[in-house]
């Protein structure tokens, strides 16, 4: 079985789009390390988990429906 996650859990993706991100902002003349780079993907990753978190308990505080046993 093949164990799956949302695009926003991998760190393989935040790491791109800083890849990316920072390749754009190196034409502006701003520099990002391979170190720094790599934290803020971790960072990102935590951050899109915990507002994932917060936004499944809103969505259950908001719902009409009752939750049955």
């Amino acid at each position: 079985m093949i164990d799956s996650k949302a695009w926003y859990q991998s760190k393989t993706v935040w790491g791109a789009l800083i890849a990316v991100a920072a390749s754009l902002l190196r034409l502006g003349g701003v520099e990002l390390g391979l170190d720094i780079q790599g934290e803020l993907a971790d960072a990102a990753v935590t951050l899109a988990g915990a507002i994932g978190g917060l936004l499944a308990l809103y969505g259950r505080v908001s719902a009409q429906a009752s939750i049955g046993r």
